[in-house]
């Protein structure tokens, strides 16, 4: 039987240490694959990246197969790759979840740089030394491959590529992300930043991964990014629904933890060595960092109201006027929320202009959004799902333009004041 690790059943618990052999001197490099019943393509790709290691990495390297949960033959040809191949490590978790598998091996390991990236090597390979140089050398933190950055180039469909960019635009827009690709399976991350980051991130999914980059963002960790050759694999299981609405769900809750504070990010920014952010940095106006917070929060929650309302009604009436309801219920409750929560307004003095001059806003909203289902119906026959990423996109374009308008026109300070 593989290795097996017993997890504490709180995300935040420190897994216990593994056994994994090291004879005698830590590899350079850790490469970790989890996996989740993946007997078919397990063995292969493991012989392949075994190979290009032995042929391009020039320091010793492990690669540990992290299976959490697989109820199929994917422990026994974990194990039987161990027994031939010395490089090769078989450990076993009783729970499921990437990111469990993630913790758990890279907590235990002694290697000074860790990798991770996904069974199906939809990642090109060469992208790998590139990736791990720049932490090798003590330039960077942590790096990370790219499929949005200027030179990648990317085989897949078009509901995977609008979901992916979506998605980023989603991070950039609610939590200020500055990296462009979350979500590839090919990243790398010293153990020393990793040992500080790691006790912070709860999430144990799909989203961990996510998570660890803002916080290494936050925290002043050295980003580096690689573009890379990707195709997509046709036979990948993931629940795009599933996995999209987990990934809403985590920035929900991680924009709240960094705007109440839960996360330490001054201590951890102080642990990196990282110098600490001013409170009144220059240019910043006073306050507009919480604003932004709040703004991204009451945003995400207002997006998927406006989602959920737009699938309820799409069943009974056609596109644009499901579009226009559920645009307009959402952009009511936005508008009040914003003004109590976001910009400190209370009380009910010039409630309804605000609610009008919010729903000015409003039409710029629904025309962005109105004006996108327009062109893509008028280019293509599209599915549910697509309309969906497409009406993403342009919420968040025009959530974007409607913190500007808020803040500078609708409760702007000086008209507030001459009430």
């Amino acid at each position: 039987m593989p290795t097996t690790l017993h997890t504490a059943p709180s995300p935040r618990a420190r897994p216990s240490v593994l056994p994994i052999p090291t004879g005698g001197t830590a590899p350079v490099l850790d490469v970790v694959v989890p996996v989740h019943n993946e007997e078919n393509g397990l063995e292969p790709s493991i012989r392949r990246l075994h190979e290009h290691l032995t042929e391009r990495f020039p320091y010793r390297f492990r690669i540990i197969v992290a299976d959490n949960a697989s109820t199929d033959r994917t422990p026994e040809i974990s194990k039987a790759l161990e027994a031939e191949i010395p490089e090769v490590v078989a450990v076993s978790l009783e729970e499921k979840g990437r990111g469990r598998a993630l913790r758990a091996v890279w907590t235990a390991s002694d290697a000074p740089v860790l990798v991770y990236m996904d069974v199906d090597l939809s990642t090109d390979l060469a992208a790998l030394p590139p990736l791990v140089a720049p932490l090798i050398s003590g330039h960077s933190d942590m790096a990370i491959g790219s499929r949005l950055a200027k030179g990648a180039r990317v085989v897949r469909g078009p509901k995977r590529e609008i979901i992916s960019r979506c998605y980023n635009l989603l991070l950039r827009g609610t939590l200020a992300a500055r990296f462009s690709d979350a979500q590839c399976g090919f990243k790398a991350i010293r153990a020393d930043v990793a040992e500080r980051l790691l006790p912070h991130v709860q999430d144990t999914g799909w989203f961990f991964d996510t998570e660890l980059l803002v916080l290494a963002e936050r925290s002043g960790a050295r980003i580096h990014e690689v573009p890379v050759d990707w195709v997509d694999d046709p036979d990948s299981r993931v629940d795009i629904v599933s996995t999209a609405a987990a990934d809403i769900l985590g920035i929900l809750r991680l924009g709240r933890a960094l705007t109440t504070g839960t996360v330490p990010i001054a201590h951890l920014r102080a642990q990196l060595g990282r110098n600490p952010i001013p409170v009144d940095a220059p240019g910043v106006p006073r306050g507009l960092a919480r604003q932004l917070a709040r703004f991204a929060v009451i945003g995400v929650v207002s997006t998927l109201a406006y989602l959920g309302l737009f699938m309820l009604l799409r069943t009974g009436m056609n596109a644009q006027a499901a579009n226009l309801l559920a645009l307009l219920v959402t952009a009511i409750a936005n508008t009040a929320a914003n003004r109590r929560l976001t910009f400190g307004v209370r009380g009910r003095s010039n409630a309804g202009r605000h609610q009008f001059e919010g729903l000015v806003v409003f039409a710029l909203g629904l025309a962005l959004t109105s004006g996108s289902l327009g062109v893509l119906h008028a280019v293509a026959t599209p599915g549910q799902d697509i309309e969906l990423a497409v009406l993403v996109l342009a919420n968040l374009v025009a959530t974007m333009s409607r913190f500007l308008l808020l803040r500078g026109w609708v409760f702007a300070p000086h008209r507030r004041s001459e009430s």
